[in-house]
Parts: structure tokens; sequence; C-alpha cells
């Protein structure tokens, strides 16, 4: 069977014309087995073969839209398009998963079930339904047999890393194959979603008496591994800014209080939502925002927010040697990287988007900018992947921020470089 999968692989290498910007030229084969010339994006080529390729690929094609320290923006952009595009699994295959848990038929656990799936992703699809008791609630579903076909294609991922770290000069320094070992870990992570609900848990506990965020509650008697049971939550996209505006939703202060919920969870937390993509967020009629989906979290440590800190601090002073240096010291990049050198890529990177308004600033594209200094520099891929990760949650933020401000009215103040 793994063999079978593997020589779908390359079947797909072959029918969308992958190697022709994927593998070093002397391995590429499609034209000379007689393939023409495919005419799409090299970025949409890539994704649709990573859809034909089943979930497992498209969570790993999702990964890879983060890394733009790494890949092309072409390329990530068109990954990115891969969030929230897998078909459901039948509905019926649902009902039988949640019997089987519950050990009794589906009208005796929920007093109303919609089988209709109101959101599917790589790993698991949601339901809502209604409670004996009257809650609405969202039930979200682990795919049927998807441990199983995760296992398989990340067999088959660590082989194509060792290929990759042989085939390419810069291989080794990448580390293919720790990447692979990393999304693993994370993968095997989302398989059990009573990790997801802990994280859920935590971050409600964490803004209970806050009136900026609101997280859905668990309802634990109904949680297994592969089931979790929330509260239903309801409000508008926060891409749909129209929308907000028609309900009179103040923009700029949701602008605000967005950095603010980020800040507080890095900052006083420690522990953060590591996947606030606009497609997660919510805003309740009254403005709150509602966060969703808590299978990926960062957690930061003291030394790691002291640093973030400095990095803040030294950036919005336009202090690029302060930022270099909290870089060295963080071992994000090799200590023997020069200190000078570093300053000036940075601030030739930071420097344009001082004199624009928030909404013009390209703060995702500098902290990209950034990655990719790191990634010059030779640092080390295992602190580089744990850095990214937070360099990636940051640009996620910037990045719905930036879906407000950009139709937000009059524009923002500019960046002070005052303390």
């Amino acid at each position: 069977m793994r063999l079978l999968r593997l020589l779908r692989i390359f079947a797909m290498v072959w029918a969308y014309g992958l190697d022709d910007f994927l593998l070093p030229l002397r391995w590429r084969f499609s034209r000379r087995l007689g393939r023409g010339v495919v005419t799409a994006p090299r970025g949409e080529r890539l994704r649709l073969a990573l859809e034909s390729l089943g979930p497992i690929f498209v969570k790993f094609g999702q990964l890879l839209s983060t890394r733009r320290d790494l890949i092309p923006t072409d390329i990530a952009d068109q990954l990115a398009l891969l969030q929230d595009r897998v078909a459901p699994f039948p509905s019926d295959e649902a009902v039988d998963v949640l019997e089987r848990a519950y050990k009794r038929p589906l009208d005796e656990v929920f007093a109303s079930f919609e089988r209709k799936p109101v959101a599917s992703a790589s790993v698991a699809q949601v339901h809502f339904a209604v409670l004996p008791d009257g809650r609405e609630v969202a039930v979200k579903i682990l795919r049927p047999g998807i441990a199983s076909i995760i296992a398989s294609d990340v067999a088959l991922m660590h082989v194509i890393a060792a290929l990759v770290e042989r085939i390419y000069s810069d291989g080794k320094r990448l580390k293919p194959r720790q990447v692979v070992a990393e999304f693993e870990k994370s993968i095997a992570q989302e398989l059990d979603l009573m990790f997801e609900a802990a994280n859920a848990s935590q971050l409600r506990r964490n803004f209970e008496k806050s009136r900026l965020l609101r997280i859905p509650e668990i309802y634990w008697d109904w949680c297994e591994r592969n089931i979790i049971v929330m509260q239903r939550m309801s409000g508008t996209p926060i891409s749909q800014v129209a929308t907000l505006r028609e309900k009179g939703i103040d923009i700029p202060r949701l602008a605000r209080e967005g950095v603010e919920i980020f800040f507080t969870q890095v900052f006083r937390d420690g522990f953060f939502h590591a996947d606030m993509h606009p497609g997660n967020i919510m805003v309740a009629d009254d403005g709150t925002y509602i966060a969703l989906d808590f299978g990926i979290v960062g957690t930061l440590s003291d030394v790691d927010k002291n640093y973030l800190a400095r990095n803040f601090l030294a950036f919005f002073r336009r202090d690029y040697r302060g930022v270099a240096q909290a870089h060295v010291d963080a071992g994000w990049v090799p200590a023997s990287t020069r200190v000078d050198e570093f300053e000036s890529a940075i601030r030739a990177c930071c420097e344009p988007i001082f004199d624009r308004p928030l909404k013009e600033s390209r703060l995702v594209g500098c902290c990209c900018a950034c990655s990719r200094l790191r990634a010059s520099s030779r640092s080390r891929s295992s602190r580089s992947w744990c850095c990214c990760k937070r360099r990636f949650s940051i640009s996620r933020v910037w990045a719905a921020i930036s879906t407000l401000t950009s139709t937000s009215g009059p524009p923002p103040n500019r960046f002070s470089s005052a303390g």
C-alpha cells in the first residue's frame, strides 16, 4: 500500500508538472516522459496536487503556507487557499461515529442534530446540535480512519524529506526531516481532540473576566478523543467588514482591541491562540471578539517573553541594532552572526513601513523578510522552527487587523519612534 501511495505522489508530480520547479534540473522528468507544458501558475498546480493527495497533504500545505521564510510568496499565497477547502465526509459516517462513542442512538444524546456540516477541515468537521437541556452546541467530529491515513502519509514524508536532504545542496541546513518530525508531533495532538478541548478551556479561563474575548465553553461530559462538544457561538466573520459596519460595530476600536488581545495572551499569559487567521475570528453583535478552533496554540517561557518584548520595543523605536542583538541573544541566529551586518539588513526590511499609515504598512511582509534573513544567516533549523511558529502567530494577527484597518475610514495614527 505504501508503494502504491508513493507511486500516486509521483503521478501527481508528473500530472501537475511539479518537478519543473520542485526538483533540480537534472532530476526533472515530466517533459522527458512526454507530458506537455503546463501553463497554470506553479502555486496553483501545487495546491491542486496537495488537494488531490488528501487531508494530510492539505494539512502539510497549510503548514508550508506559513513558512514564507522558506517558500516564494506566490506559492505561499496559493497554499493559504487550502484553509477550509476539504470536502466533508458523509453525514451517515458522522452519525455512526457519535453513536459508537456514546453507545446509544443519536436522538437519545441530542434533542436535535443537523446532519449537514457547517464546516469541514482536513482532520475534522463540525455540525450544529442541541443538548437535551436546550443548550445550542457545535459538535466537532474527527474524520473516520484519518489516523491510519496520516500515519502512512507521514511515513512517506520522512522518505521524501530524506531524499530532499540528498538532492538539494541546501537540504542539510533546512533539515526537512526535522520539519516533518515536528509536523508529526503537531498532527498527533490534533488527532486527539481532548488536547483542543483543553486548549479552549485554558483560553476561556484566561479571559473569563475580560470583556475583550469570548471563548466557547467546553461540555466535557460529551467530549471524547474524537469528539468535541462546545458552546455554539454566533457572530460575523471578521473579514466581512461591510456587514460589521452595517451592524454599527466600531471598527477602529475593534482593531485596537485585537492588538490588546494578542499582547495579553503573549505577555500576560504566555499561552496564545496560534492560528488566529480571519477564518477563526468572529465578532459578536455587541462588538466582542469570538475565537474558534483551538487545535494550535503557542506557549512562551518568561525568557521567551523577555526576548520577544525586547524585539518589539526595539522595532517600534527603530532600534535595529537592538533587534539584531536580541535575535543573537535569543539564539534565533548563530552567535557568530555579525550584528552590524544583520542590523543593516533588518533596517532595509523595516524602514520602509514607518512612513506609512498602519493600514498601508506591510507588517506581515516585514516579519517574513526578517525570517528570510534568519534563514540566510544559516540559523539552526530546530530553533528557527520554534521562532517561525511564533512569528507566524504574530503575522496572522496583523493580517486579521489589516482586514479591519484597510477599510476603517480615517487613517490610524502612524507609527511613532517614541518609546
